[in-house]
């Protein structure tokens, strides 16, 4: 047991640090060490965002391995000859039909092939997308996007026969929706309070900034350096960096133009309220902690809020489009109805857009930032086909509208500044459940941005078999029911990225936990341009 003392120092010291954070920030989060990065060079802007697809996303119908003998497997297991329903894609060249009914694969047509390098481990193999990735395939095919394949949480190189053995180190509560989250955001189940990209802004905060005053620079590297347009990111949330949620559309501030109902005067005094210390605060710690916190989170609104470029405006707006549900650069086509559907993870990108235009030059002098979005609904245990068409639809226009976004900008052209990446918490069951697929572990992956070499699949893309008799699967890459065990680790995945926005080696070993696990010389996947 701590000494009472002690408790109370560790108290005081973890309070200081909360003070100085920003708004929204949960009493419960690590009140971590200030930052040790050393200040360097600023260099050009870079910016990482992660799309996560919540619900763990089905890979076996994401990405395809179309080769003869892939292909079969694929279809004794997911196009049954009994006449159940088949969670099976067409083969490619297969026109949609759009007669077909919703959610059969018939009116989603055939997989859309893609070319890779033909490197060692998959010559003789050949690769699809689903058919709701249009857009993705032509991102793919002009060089801006890769896929890397079967990626999962390791904690060292695991085989089949170290799965099958207890005492073999594994990932923690495998299979769960929220630890699995959590593991791939932070290498630690539900609970963890610090996230890689977090970890990664820790290092690279002290580059943001630039040309504010010293109480203006402490807040806009504390709270602007990680952002993002939806609830809670654990993967934003570093020991220093706390991340800065907005909504979709909009920055909360107090009031309007300075202004509380029209009145400057009342505005002023409401902050006043809000934030000024009195004898009783003074006293009391975590009053005026509280208070400190309401005073930063003010001053950040202020910050972000005065300069957040508009609604309505080129090029992540239809002009003079001021109303986000209303525009129609933020509307996909239903594959199933083929009905125009406002689309959630567009408006979230349309949203970080407008933070990187406000973010960077002279404004607030960013450099370095991380954001998150979220697409949810890939939790497809029934009706997989349709839903899964769905959200994908929701995904590829989303990434097609960033991307040309991107390479609009006001300040230019920054697709090559900006990489977005998707994650998902696991795979799915290679086995149908009926109509749907169960949860899994390793799945294949999107990396989009001028800053990526393209038109290759990364990683080693698993060899597929059909379960004999006992549901035993031959492939060293399946378990039971078909699923993977990841053959490229989220480490390796965060090690590529980070180097890439310039994360040391030294720092990233610090807090990828397992690499050390894997061969050096594999450490980075090789698919960012340096």
């Amino acid at each position: 047991m701590n000494h009472p003392s002690t408790s109370r120092r560790r108290f005081l010291k973890q309070a200081a640090s909360f003070s100085a954070l920003g708004a929204a920030v949960p009493f419960g989060l690590n009140m971590g060490a200030i930052t040790r990065a050393a200040a360097q060079s600023s260099g050009g802007y870079k910016a990482l965002v992660c799309v996560f697809l919540s619900g763990g996303n089905d890979a076996f119908n994401t990405v395809l391995a179309t080769d003869s003998t892939s292909w079969s497997h694929y279809l004794k297991h997911r196009r049954p000859t009994d006449g159940s329903t088949s969670i099976a894609l067409m083969e490619a060249g297969t026109a949609p039909d759009s007669s077909a009914a919703a959610g059969t694969p018939q009116r989603q047509g055939g997989v859309l092939p893609i070319a890779h390098a033909n490197r060692s481990v998959h010559i003789g193999r050949s690769f699809a997308l689903h058919p709701s990735l249009t857009r993705l395939q032509q991102l793919y095919a002009n060089g801006n996007a890769a896929v890397v394949a079967n990626v999962g949480p390791l904690t060292r190189p695991t085989s089949k026969a170290d799965w099958g053995n207890a005492t073999a180190s594994k990932p923690k509560k495998l299979f769960s929706h929220n630890d699995q989250q959590s593991t791939w955001q932070c290498f630690e189940p539900e609970g963890a309070l610090v996230g890689w990209g977090g970890r990664m802004a820790d290092q690279l905060m002290s580059r943001n900034g630039a040309g504010r005053n010293a109480d203006e620079a402490r807040i806009i590297q504390r709270m602007f350096t990680c952002m993002t347009p939806m609830g809670s990111a654990v993967w934003l949330a570093g020991q220093s960096v706390q991340p800065y949620q907005s909504s979709a559309t909009a920055v909360s501030m107090l009031g309007s133009s300075s202004r509380v109902y029209g009145s400057t005067a009342l505005h002023a005094a409401m902050l006043n309220i809000m934030s000024q210390q009195t004898l009783a605060s003074q006293s009391n710690i975590l009053v005026s902690a509280h208070q400190d916190v309401v005073k930063r989170a003010q001053q950040a609104s202020e910050l972000m809020g005065t300069r957040l470029s508009p609604l309505g405006t080129a090029p992540w707006s239809t002009s003079g489009a001021t109303n986000a549900y209303n525009d129609p650069l933020l509307k996909y086509t239903s594959p199933n109805d083929g009905t125009l559907k406002t689309n959630s993870l567009a408006m979230q990108l349309q949203m970080v857009a407008r933070l990187i235009e406000t973010s960077r030059g002279t404004s607030l002098g960013m450099n370095r930032q991380f954001f998150m979005v979220n697409l949810g609904g890939f939790d497809t245990h029934d009706a997989q086909m349709a839903n899964q068409a769905e959200q994908l639809a929701m995904l590829d226009h989303a990434l097609g509208y960033f991307d040309q976004v991107l390479r609009n900008m006001p300040s230019g052209d920054l697709s090559s500044e900006v990489t977005t990446f998707t994650a998902s918490e696991f795979g799915r069951t290679f086995t149908s459940n009926g109509d749907g697929t169960d949860h899994g572990w390793g799945s294949h992956h999107f990396v989009m941005g001028a800053g990526v070499r393209g038109t290759d699949v990364y990683g080693t893309f698993p060899t597929y078999s059909s379960a004999d008799s006992q549901g035993v699967f031959s492939s060293p890459d399946q378990i039971q029911n078909g699923i993977l065990i990841p053959t490229t680790s989220v480490d390796h995945f965060a090690y590529t990225l980070g180097r890439w926005m310039d994360v040391g080696h030294t720092d990233l070993m610090g807090f990828l936990p397992n690499l050390g696990q894997f061969s050096s010389s594999g450490y980075d996947l090789g698919f960012m341009r340096t």
